[in-house]
Order: C-alpha cells, then sequence, then structure tokens
C-alpha cells in the first residue's frame, strides 16, 4: 500500500492507473489496488453501456474511471457520416491503391459496406458525441471521468461534481495544465512525448516537473514512457502523485489485442513507434509500418482534419488485419513498446512494476545513506 494525494482521492491501495480500451484490463487494474480507467472512445453508445455494466459486475466494488475525448479541433460531421462523401475522392484511392499494390484482398462486399459504416460512426469524436458518452458513464458508479484532447466544457465540469465525481484531464505543456486547473479538473495526467496515442513535443523527464511546479498542490499524475518499476520511481520523485500507464497492457494476456497483433509490439523496438500524423490527423505516436511509412513518402497527400483521417484508415487497417498483413498495420503504443517482450498478465504488471519501484527507492536510499 502506497498513501499519495490520489490514492487518499480516490481510496485505491496504489497510484497506478492502467487506461486501456480493454474492460477486462481495467476491471484487473482496479482489483489489483490500483484504477482500472476504460477508454471510451471507438465504442458506440451500446457498447460503453453494455462494456461498463460488465465493469461493474465483476469489478468487486473496486473503484474505475472512464476516458472521454473532448476534442479542442475537430471536422463538423453528420451524427451518422458517410465515408463516401465525408472523405475526398483523392484520399480513399490513395488508401486502396496503397493496399491494392501490396496485394492485400479486400473484405467482403458485404462486410466492406457495414464495417466502413460502423467505423466512421465509431470514430466521429465530437463534442455532442463525447458527451452521449459521459451521459451514459454517469448512470453507473465511475469515481474518475478524464477529458483527452482538449479542457472539458464547463457544464460537463460541473455535471460531473454535481455527482462528487472527480475530473482529471491529460495535458503535453505548461500552458495546458494551467487552462485545466482554471477550469475546474482536480487531476491532471502530464503526458510526455515517448508516449502512445496522441502527444505533445516535450519530453517526460522535462515535462512532470514543470507541471508538478505549475499547478502545486494539485495532484498530477505522470505519463509517457512508464512500464517499468524504475520509470515509476522516477515519476514519484520528480513529485507525481501516482502514474498513468497505457501502452504496457497491450501485451497483457487480457488486452483487446490478438496474439499476431501481440507478436507485432514484441518485435518492436523503441525506434519503431513514430509520431505521425497518418492514424487520426493528429500528431500520434504509433507502430511504424508501411502504412504509416506511405503517409511520410513523396506524393502523399495532407493528412485529413481530425476525425477524417481516422475514418479514411479504418477500411485499409482492417483489410491487412484480415489478410494478417501487420506489416501494414499500425496501432497506438509508446516508447516503452522496446521493453514489451512477451505476454504476461495485469497482475504481473503490477507485480513487476512494485518490485522494482521497491528495488530502485533502496538503491537510490544507499546512495545518500550514512556509512556505518
Amino acid at each position: 500500500m502506497m498513501r499519495t494525494a490520489v490514492t487518499e482521492m480516490f481510496g485505491i491501495d496504489l497510484p497506478i492507473f492502467a487506461f486501456s480500451h480493454c474492460r477486462d484490463v481495467v476491471v484487473e487494474a482496479s482489483r489489483a489496488g490500483g484504477m482500472g480507467i476504460l477508454g471510451a472512445a471507438f465504442l458506440t453508445p451500446d457498447e460503453l453501456e453494455v462494456s461498463l455494466k460488465w465493469i461493474d459486475d465483476h469489478v468487486e466494488g473496486k473503484p474505475y474511471g472512464v476516458d472521454v475525448v473532448f476534442p479542442g479541433t475537430f471536422a463538423e460531421l453528420p451524427s451518422e457520416p458517410d465515408p463516401d462523401e465525408v472523405l475526398p475522392r483523392e484520399y480513399r484511392q490513395f488508401v486502396s491503391r496503397l493496399v491494392d499494390q501490396a496485394d492485400i484482398p479486400p473484405l467482403p462486399a458485404g462486410d466492406a459496406a457495414a464495417f466502413v459504416k460502423e467505423h466512421a460512426h465509431k470514430m466521429n469524436m465530437t463534442p455532442s458525441e463525447s458527451e452521449k458518452a459521459l451521459e451514459i458513464s454517469l448512470r453507473h458508479p465511475v469515481k474518475f471521468v478524464v477529458g483527452a484532447l482538449g479542457v472539458p466544457p464547463k457544464h460537463v465540469i460541473d455535471a460531473v461534481h454535481a455527482r462528487g465525481i472527480k475530473v482529471g484531464a491529460l495535458v503535453g505543456s505548461v500552458r495546458h495544465a494551467l487552462k485545466q486547473r482554471d477550469a475546474g479538473t482536480d487531476v491532471l495526467i502530464a503526458q510526455g512525448n515517448e508516449a502512445g496515442g496522441h502527444v505533445g513535443p516535450i519530453s517526460s523527464l522535462v515535462l512532470w516537473p514543470q507541471i508538478v511546479d505549475a499547478v502545486a498542490p494539485m495532484p498530477v499524475l505522470a505519463a509517457g514512457g512508464i512500464g517499468r518499476g524504475r520509470q515509476f520511481a522516477a515519476a514519484m520523485t520528480l513529485g507525481a502523485a501516482g502514474i498513468w500507464c497505457g501502452s504496457i497492457w497491450l501485451g497483457a494476456r487480457e488486452s483487446e489485442l490478438n496474439a499476431d497483433m501481440k507478436e507485432q509490439l514484441f518485435r518492436a523496438n523503441s525506434e519503431d513507434a513514430v509520431v505521425s500524423r497518418a492514424l487520426t490527423g493528429k500528431p500520434c505516436r504509433i507502430l511504424k509500418s508501411a502504412y504509416t511509412n506511405a503517409w511520410d513518402g513523396a506524393g502523399a497527400p495532407k493528412p485529413l482534419t481530425f476525425p477524417l483521417q481516422s475514418i479514411l484508415a479504418g477500411e485499409p487497417l482492417r483489410r491487412a488485419e484480415r489478410a494478417r498483413r501487420l506489416d501494414y498495420w499500425t496501432y497506438a503504443i509508446g516508447q516503452i513498446v522496446g521493453d514489451m517482450k512477451s505476454e504476461t498478465t495485469v497482475r504481473q504488471i503490477f507485480a513487476d512494476l512494485l518490485t522494482e519501484y521497491v528495488e530502485t527507492i533502496e538503491h537510490v536510499g544507499a546512495l545518500t545513506a550514512e556509512p556505518e
């Protein structure tokens, strides 16, 4: 058991926050003494309701949270966007030609139409869609609502606070941190450039203490490049009240990824986690592949605005996945991927984090101990 501002705030044993799109990871993390955070992006309202109900039934009363995307910049789309109408023809031709030239088979005709429509709906992460996800989340006993990609509207923060729930936000700079603090958030997640997913330009080692100092005494969780106990210890030494991890759970048995996808991650080095706009249109750290390389090549079009680029990526990446051509597949992953070499479990990751954390703290303590 550890005692910090966030363990006291949420009534948890360990200041380890596990972000995942997989409900199994969320449950296991909360039951292990930390707090699981379900990523609500990419889930339809029905899927979100089912996932939250499943978590309620399996988490044994332990606290958990939900991460909802409130994008600051985005393309306005209808609630049921038609990819043929919202995506420029030349962009659709570009990605189709890319996978066709790689001899990646098309999706079956019936499956393709249904998948493209469903994917477009899931990727339509506008504020109105985010508020629908929040409304569903607040019907469940969530203890923490986290906003990503922008400052949640005041009425959203007020609605969450009115239910006694804490609000968090991911930030990548002091400027963003101050905006979130002034908006009324309770906890900040300082996410360094090493992280998977949408990132800013500042490295974790520089960012964490900057934000800790800027918003003190507000609690700050450290994120970006954390998957081992030494990194956990470094974050706490730099003033964090806890850690926020995402990428490390992708190699767990409970992860949403299939065996082929996990093996692709286990073969990767840290250098293979690159910042690209290929997946979402925003700077996003993802696994390098032939698909991401094509967007960086000569003659590639400029990536579309979020979430249009995400909608565009759906069919070609699905084709690569179906054909087991994972050299054309990509996924959001941080630089910690270089330390992920084999499948494990959420419980084992917790155990490994804590064991190395204690060893590191003892090592640092010995450096300043008085000689006997």
